[in-house]
């Protein structure tokens, strides 16, 4: 197996870090040293909505995540390393990428998952010197950046980020890049990361206790090389078709409603946001196989988007709440969103359109009812009912966790020749509805061995099904199949 020199690196670093490490008790009683563990099993059918054969996932993986980490005054290092083997291609990482899942088919097969991989999530330098504020870092390597809705940034990715975060002010200030994806299956860039470079900053105020209002930025810069179809030759998919410049800024206010901590009666967010930029895009080949007359196209993009909630407490155990999002035909996201955050009021973080469904803010309406439970510090669970609609019912939405293909076959033998994505119904907007139900069991030190008691910390152990299932609508069309379900069951242990 063939390894990118990036994960070379940052394999052999992780390694030399752990070996030069005096003994396994002293690094667990300092915390600077462990190691998660993490069983993930996972079925799903018809993500192609019975369209096309197979859809279906059925399997179990081990994922194993070494970590290390270490400081000294201001400064500060972290390195996590990731072992993956399982029986079917999923998911045991909850921001891995749609692209990444399996569905992605390359000519070269440089970005193609597999089964078994060797990966660096993290691996970072920090300095907490620039102000004399506890809650103040630098980081320099490849990080988890997130903010707290998911909806711009929840990855990991190569960055410099200066992150301030106190009990009045709230700010982060950052430059990212993906160079690799760190990764012994995925030797190659999806198209839309390769030369993106973000630009991003933030600031939050408290204005009065527990409400928060902040503003937002973010811009990608892409000036990749663009690949232009040539007469007789076979594409590629990894081939880059689009680059340009795009901006957003938005206005964000919350009752720190993200944090399942609070006690609020009343919890609430919401944000507005617009976008702007211009791309240019490849044009194809003309359908004689002749070159077109403009080699590419350029576009102006203004969009907008909103999300909006209200969760209610009605005891210490017990929430409700409703929610709105709105994203307007040209509008899309930065590139780095997960969609995932604790908005439900739980522990659990729970995509915001759907664990089956995973909607994008592209065109697309939701409107979204849920109810959550927690039990002290031992369960909590959270049931979500989504709606979901095309702003514009004649354009499309952005990319999600449906696969659907519109297949051409042969008239006489009923043969497939060849399939593309499955365009939605002109004139219908609706996209179809989702049920989900997330439910975490917490582990507490007493409840564990003895011998493991001291090396695993509340609430460092957990089993939590995710799952959702989803309903087509009209805009699919009458030739899909009723229902599609995704389901994980993850086992997590951090030693």
């Amino acid at each position: 197996m063939k390894l990118n020199p990036f994960v070379k690196a940052g394999i052999g670093l992780t390694f030399a870090l752990l070996w030069s490490c005096p003994t396994l008790a002293a690094l667990t009683e300092d915390k600077n040293f462990g190691l998660e563990v993490k069983v993930t099993g996972q079925s799903e059918d018809d993500r192609d909505l019975g369209t096309a054969s197979g859809g279906d996932v059925s399997g179990v993986g081990l994922d194993l995540r070494p970590w290390v980490y270490g400081e000294s005054g201001a400064w500060s290092a972290y390195a996590m390393g990731q072992a993956v083997t399982s029986t079917d291609i999923i998911e045991t990482d909850t921001l891995q990428q749609s692209d990444t899942e399996g569905t992605q088919t390359t000519d070269n097969g440089d970005r193609k998952t597999k089964k078994n991989y060797l990966a660096m999530r993290e691996f970072w330098v920090g300095y907490s010197g620039l102000t004399p504020y506890p809650g103040e870092i630098l980081k320099l390597g490849r990080q988890r950046l997130r903010n707290d809705d998911g909806q711009w940034r929840d990855t990991n990715i190569e960055a410099l980020n200066w992150t301030f975060d106190t009990t009045l002010l709230r700010a982060n200030v950052g430059v990212a890049e993906r160079f690799s994806e760190y990764r012994t299956d995925l030797k190659e860039l999806a198209p839309k990361d390769k030369d993106r470079l973000h630009v991003f900053g933030d600031v939050a105020t408290q204005w009065s206790p527990g409400n928060w209002v902040g503003i937002r930025g973010h811009h990608t810069h892409d000036d990749g090389k663009l690949d232009y179809p040539e007469p007789g030759v076979a594409g590629d998919s990894l081939d880059k078709k689009q680059n340009g410049d795009i901006s957003w800024l938005g206005l964000t206010a919350d009752s720190d409603a993200y944090n399942w901590r609070n006690t609020n009666t009343v919890n609430y967010w919401g944000s507005i946001t617009g976008m702007s930029g211009d791309t240019d895009t490849v044009n194809p080949l003309n359908a004689d196989g002749t070159r077109p007359t403009e080699a590419k196209r350029g576009e102006d993009l203004n969009g907008w988007a909103t999300d909006i909630g209200l969760r209610l407490r009605l005891d210490p155990q017990w929430q409700v709440g409703a929610a709105y999002a709105r994203a307007s035909a040209e509008y899309e996201q930065t590139g780095l969103e997960s969609n995932r955050s604790n908005y439900t009021g739980t522990r659990s973080r729970v995509h915001r359109f759907g664990e089956a469904f995973r909607g994008e803010m592209n065109n697309m309406q939701t409107a979204t009812l849920f109810g959550s439970w927690m039990l002290n510090d031992e369960y909590d669970a959270s049931l979500i009912y989504h709606k979901f609609w095309r702003v514009d019912g004649n354009k499309p939405v952005g990319s999600n966790g449906i696969n659907a293909v519109e297949n051409n076959t042969d008239d006489v033998t009923g043969a497939i020749l060849s399939s593309t994505s499955l365009p939605l119904e002109d004139g219908n907007k609706d996209l179809g509805q989702e049920m989900d139900l997330v439910v975490t069991k917490y582990f507490k030190q007493g409840l564990l061995p003895a011998a493991l008691s001291q090396s695993i910390d509340e609430p460092s152990a957990l089993v939590r099904f995710r799952g959702g299932v989803f309903k087509p609508g009209d805009a699919y069309g009458k030739e899909v199949d009723s229902y599609m379900h995704r389901a994980f069951v993850d086992v997590v242990w951090r030693f």
